[in-house]
């Protein structure tokens, strides 16, 4: 059997990025940039008052002084000219500072008395000045790859880009296997469950900006196989679900081999999802997974995500990793790399006594899955330990 890190390696080796594709600004949101995007304005694009109050000469700039009026600049609407000596101009936050002010005097240190001010308070604080570019200046850029966050979209729409180029969502295929199984609402018969495992694996993949899209369930046999198969035709990832094992049920494997499938390998040491299949069939890339649920969505944060993530030209890399310290003490662990189901808060990290890969219940309350690597010794509680945040 390959180790976790070899069959990674071997499933990221089947992947390239994706083409790209130009979007607008505000669909953007979750997709990855292809190229870097460039400032075409500096911003802010003028010296600006960062509060209410009064833009005086840095001359004038005194507790005591007493000034006029001469005039008022808001947001949109700038001051023509600039204060001379001994005058103001009534200023908003957002608003250009007139030619010639040095400083802004907040309205809460100013006494007004007709068009007249008097600063009343000692001016030893900040100008209350953005400068121009004090964010960000022509050419300044956003590189690329980087999956957009709301906060990039927003810095983007300042920078004037309306249009980005990023690369092609990934279609995803699922395709649960099974007589046993009936899609949730239906009514099972007395040896049939409800199928599961896909709804949670379409949601993993739309979370890694990925299109997926749950098949018909194949049932045992090779026709209903075929047939299943051909429903995923355009997919650039088709994601099986059970049937990858090795009994007289179990006939993905060579159903795929009969359809062209260029396996990557069968079997890995880790323990929930050792029965884990990959290669390439037609135009492409096939994981073919445990029917246990646990399983099943064990191997899609392990597997699928970092595959979606490299499609989308990201780097090619495992599920990123955290430590924390064990809440407990724990056993030593076997010969598979365990992902056990576990929970973090302030006290550190707790596995759940349950780890049985049937137990979605035990899933949904993980936020985490504890990393045992093969052979680990037993830990103590307080011993960092590397997780994976779910």
């Amino acid at each position: 059997m390959l180790s976790v890190s070899e069959a990674l390696a071997r499933v990221l080796g089947l992947v390239a990025p994706l083409e790209t594709e130009v979007v607008a600004l505000e669909e953007a949101a979750g997709r990855v940039l292809a190229e870097d995007a460039r400032a075409t304005r500096d911003q802010p694009p003028f010296a600006a008052s960062a509060m209410d109050g009064y833009a005086i000469r840095d001359e004038d700039a005194r507790q005591g002084a007493r000034l006029r009026v001469v005039g008022e600049a808001a947001a949109g609407h700038g001051h023509a000219g600039g204060p001379g000596p001994g005058e103001a101009v009534r200023i908003f936050t957002g608003a250009p500072v007139p030619a010639g002010a040095a400083r802004v005097v907040i309205q809460e240190n100013v006494r007004r008395e007709g068009d007249q001010i008097t600063l009343v308070e000692p001016l030893d604080g900040p100008d209350y000045i953005r400068p121009a570019g004090a964010d960000f200046r022509v050419g300044d850029r956003i590189q690329a790859p980087r999956r957009l966050a709301p906060a990039d979209l927003a810095l983007l729409a300042a920078m004037n880009i309306g249009r980005l180029r990023v690369r092609r969502r990934p279609e995803v295929a699922l395709l649960a296997t099974g007589d046993e199984l009936v899609m949730p609402g239906e009514t099972p018969g007395p040896d049939q469950i409800i199928a599961s495992n896909g709804f949670g694996l379409k949601a993993l993949a739309e979370a890694a900006g990925a299109r997926a899209r749950m098949l018909p369930i194949a049932r045992d046999t090779r026709a209903s196989l075929r047939a299943a198969f051909e429903l995923a035709e355009g997919a650039d990832l088709l994601v099986t679900i059970g049937g990858a094992s090795v009994g007289a049920h179990d006939l993905v494997g060579p159903v795929a081999g009969e359809l062209g499938l260029e396996r990557a390998f069968y079997k890995v040491a880790m323990r929930p999802g050792k029965p884990l299949m990959a290669g390439r069939i037609g135009g492409a890339v096939m994981l073919g997974l445990p029917g246990n649920p646990v399983s099943a969505m064990v191997c899609g944060h392990v597997y699928m995500v970092p595959a979606l993530r490299a499609m989308q030209g990201l780097e090619k890399a495992p599920a990123p990793r955290a430590r924390a310290p064990l809440a407990h003490d724990i056993a030593p662990n076997g010969r598979r790399e365990h992902y056990m189901r576990a929970r973090v808060d302030a006290d550190g990290i707790r596995a759940f006594e349950r780890q049985d890969s049937a137990l979605l219940s035990v899933l949904a309350q993980a936020n985490a899955l504890l990393v045992r690597p093969a052979g680990d010794r037993a830990r103590g509680a307080g011993e960092q330990v590397e997780y994976i945040p779910i």
